[in-house]
C-alpha cells in the first residue's frame, strides 16, 4: 500500500511540474528593432520628361507601352512638324493612342 501510495504522489509531483512548465508565460524575445530609413530620392517626384528635347532611346525607356518604332515615330513626327506644341498632340503621331496618352500624361511636359 505504502509503494501505491508513494508512487501516486511522485506522479501528482510530476505531472504538476510539467503542467507549471507548460502553463507559464514565456516573455516573447525582443528582437533589435531597425531604423526606418527612406529614400528621398524614391519618393521624390522624378522630372518630366520633355517631348522635344528627348531622343528615341530615352522615350522608349520612359515611357509605357512606347516600343522602338513608336518612340522613333514620335521623333519623325517632330522633326517633319517642328516642335510640339502640347502633349495632346501626342496623338497626332501614327500608332499613338488616347490610352497610351492617359497613361504617360503625367510623365510629359512640352517645353
Amino acid at each position: 500500500m505504502r509503494t501505491g501510495y508513494f508512487c501516486s504522489l511522485i506522479f501528482a509531483l510530476l505531472t504538476s511540474a510539467s503542467i507549471t512548465a507548460i502553463a507559464a508565460p514565456v516573455a516573447p524575445e525582443q528582437a533589435p528593432k531597425a531604423a526606418v530609413v527612406i529614400d528621398a530620392a524614391a519618393t521624390a517626384e522624378s522630372p518630366k520628361l520633355n517631348l522635344n528635347d528627348a531622343d528615341a532611346a530615352t522615350l522608349q525607356k520612359e515611357l509605357s507601352g512606347i516600343g522602338e518604332a513608336k518612340a522613333n515615330a514620335i521623333v519623325a513626327y517632330r522633326e517633319t512638324n517642328g516642335p510640339f506644341s502640347s502633349v495632346d498632340e501626342l496623338l497626332e503621331v501614327k500608332g499613338i493612342g488616347k490610352a497610351i496618352l492617359d497613361r504617360n500624361r503625367e510623365k510629359l511636359e512640352v517645353n
